[in-house]
């Protein structure tokens, strides 16, 4: 269900949830909220919110504005890309392997659009060489998030029950990620 409250394109999702929450994306605001709450009370919330969502809104216009200014990546810097991936991803993932506590085969570095990382059900993984471009925590959570996979090949509340053992703080790294992966992959021939 859309709605426009002033200029900010606003997405209202209910479901069994307790409290309102709200997420800033380069499209518009989406809300989730309660049921029962009413529209009322949800634009009363926007209006109390609405100059923290101005600023992020800006902040993501200005990184968008930034990465388009960016060339394309050439080949040969794409290679480049893979050549430190294979040896910064390697380390992290012998780092992580036995806090999460599982083992793992085969690590291949890959230039991707559509992922970050995968898990094969044997235990291999691979990597987008773009991770390389990103920052050193944002490497973590993605090596972190596949290594998970090795004990839950799913997205359940039990895979990232896993994945915040490993790294607390990775829900802040999992959204920066969501707000700026697709601006790198922007980048590829």
């Amino acid at each position: 269900m859309g709605n426009q409250t002033e200029d900010i394109q606003v997405q209202i999702i209910y479901s069994n949830r307790k409290t309102l929450s709200v997420q800033v994306k380069m499209e518009g605001v989406i809300v989730r909220a309660p049921q029962r709450m009413s529209r009322r009370e949800i634009n009363d919330f926007l209006k109390e919110k609405r100059v923290w969502i101005e600023k992020h809104l800006a902040e993501m216009k200005k990184r968008k504005a930034y990465m388009e200014q960016m060339s394309p990546l050439t080949m040969e810097e794409i290679r480049v890309l893979a050549d430190k991936a294979l040896v910064v991803i390697p380390e992290k993932v012998k780092k992580y392997a036995p806090l999460a506590g599982v083992t793992y085969g085969k690590i291949t570095i890959r230039s991707q659009r559509s992922r970050w990382g995968s898990c094969s059900e044997k235990g291999n993984l691979n990597f987008n060489c773009l991770l390389m471009l990103m920052p050193d925590e944002v490497i973590d959570y993605v090596v972190v998030h596949e290594l998970c996979h090795r004990i839950e090949m799913n997205h359940s509340p039990r895979f990232y029950a896993e994945v915040e053992r490993v790294m607390p703080e990775y829900g802040r790294w999992k959204q920066w990620l969501k707000e700026n992966g697709g601006l790198y992959i922007s980048r590829l021939p």
